[in-house]
């Protein structure tokens, strides 16, 4: 199926790019498959508090977990859901936390259309407002940017983790671009495309919404054998960040297994709770 949609595009590029552009932002667009609640993530979801939020006149489900004390907000990425973060969740109520969450729109339970990164820092914000200030952010994949400028842009958070993430808001593109084997024409539409459709023709998003310097302490952790992200989006984004920014590596877990691994998630919810910022973190052994 890939093929076909790759030399189907190709194709209608060659003759309008601008077609094609339009044509790739439709797909860029749709996660295509709901993440449904597996069977170990179960008795964590059942648990929760589920309140709904408005987004754009969409109903967002939000869930809450432990006495509403030290919450924590945990972010996902794409084709994803809340109930990802089971191990987090289980981890940070044994320690106190109260781990809040939410699935995106048209991701998990929530219903409406994908949203944009301006989408999530209201969310983000509503949710800063019912359960807030956060003692830390966790997030994930495509979730990282999103968490990253709602806390940019005022939400509170002593400490972040951000996992397998996006640091480049082009990378999100440019990748989807490489995957197809579309060439720079089409690259050029379809970021013309996300402009108009989601940011009322901004060329500048593109350097708006990537990772800037930040003041909260802030844990990278990466995978060297991620498929879905290029490792080298921790590089740019410990860079970009700044001396408050600290990298753990990791090896062997790839994109999605990352999120579930129990030492990833101890040294994670370690670095939330320290004091003081760790040295020499690695979990590559």
């Amino acid at each position: 199926m890939q093929k076909l949609v790759s030399a189907g595009l190709q194709t209608i590029g060659l003759l309008s790019p601008r077609l094609g552009g339009r044509i790739a932002f439709n797909l860029w667009r749709r996660p295509l498959a709901r993440g449904r609640v597996r069977a170990d993530e179960q008795l964590v979801h059942a648990a929760a508090k589920v309140e709904v939020l408005d987004e754009a006149g969409a109903e967002v489900r939000t869930y809450a977990w432990g006495d509403g004390e030290r919450p924590v907000l945990l972010v996902h990425g794409w084709r994803s859901r809340a109930s990802r973060y089971a191990g987090f969740v289980t981890r940070l109520l044994e320690l106190g936390y109260s781990p809040i969450s939410y699935d995106a729109p048209a991701h998990g339970d929530s219903a409406g259309e994908v949203t944009s990164i301006l989408g999530h820092q209201r969310i983000i914000r509503a949710l800063e407002e019912r359960h807030g200030p956060f003692e830390g952010v966790i997030a994930h994949s495509l979730g990282v940017p999103f968490a990253l400028y709602a806390v940019r842009e005022g939400v509170a958070a002593k400490r972040m983790v951000m996992i397998s993430g996006v640091a480049d808001f082009g990378y999100l593109a440019d990748a989807f671009c490489a995957e197809l084997g579309l060439g720079p024409k089409l690259n050029r539409e379809l970021r013309r495309s996300i402009e108009r459709g989601y940011f009322d023709g901004d060329h500048d998003i593109w350097t708006r919404f990537s990772v800037t310097t930040g003041k909260a302490e802030l844990l990278v952790i990466h995978n060297d054998e991620d498929d879905i992200v290029d490792p080298a989006q921790a590089q740019l984004l410990l860079r970009n960040y700044g001396p408050h920014a600290h990298f753990l590596p990791t090896t062997g877990l790839g994109h999605r297994r990352i999120l579930s691994d129990p030492a990833v998630i101890t040294e994670a919810v370690a670095f939330l709770q320290d004091s003081d910022v760790p040295e020499g973190l690695d979990l590559s052994a």
